[in-house]
């Protein structure tokens, strides 16, 4: 007896547990927000591109002097190469693959600084994106909030409904909030 009592509790203790999960789940608000939308929007983007742009030029003008730098030596070597000896062939040929290497070495850094400067330039602007973002969350009690795609440009959402659309893509609020519209 003492044995079914025991299960019967356990039983009504899962149902009642289960209850206030479904519960809490059905209270659940989740919205969607695209940010580059939103960014595109924003003013300050047209001079942080230029910005980018011009530091992306001056870095690509850098390079050029430094390839046609290092071109210039190439033939120099090949022209030279005929009538020196062989051990100043060798220091040629090293000093060229030293050049060759920091060629490829600025082509990379140039890559990893552009992005370190995109980031530096764009993060006060995600900053505030995000800021107004937790704000229209927070009014209309939603308890997630999720970006539409990745930073691959792959969607996150696929599909919503018009009804959906209506009521939890926060992007207009957001920008709103941003006096962007």
């Amino acid at each position: 007896m003492k044995r079914f009592l025991f299960l019967f509790v356990v039983l009504a203790l899962f149902v009642v547990v289960q209850e206030e999960a479904q519960a809490q789940s059905s209270e659940m608000k989740i919205g969607y927000v695209d940010p580059n939308t939103i960014m595109r929007a924003m003013p300050e983007m047209a001079a942080i591109e230029r910005r980018l742009q011009n530091f992306a030029e001056r870095k690509r003008r850098e390079f050029a002097e430094k390839e046609a730098n290092f071109r210039r030596e190439l033939e120099d070597y090949q022209q030279k190469a005929p009538v020196i000896s062989d051990e100043a062939k060798r220091r040629e040929e090293e000093r060229l693959a030293r050049m060759n290497v920091e060629l490829q070495e600025f082509q990379q850094n140039f890559q990893i600084e552009l992005q370190e400067r995109q980031f530096e330039l764009l993060a006060p602007l995600y900053e505030k994106i995000q800021e107004a973002i937790d704000s229209v969350a927070s009014d209309r009690g939603l308890t997630y909030v999720l970006n539409t795609m990745t930073n691959n440009g792959d969607f996150i959402i696929l599909y919503a409904s018009e009804e959906a659309r209506e009521n939890y893509d926060i992007t207009n609020a957001v920008m709103q909030k941003l006096d962007l519209m």
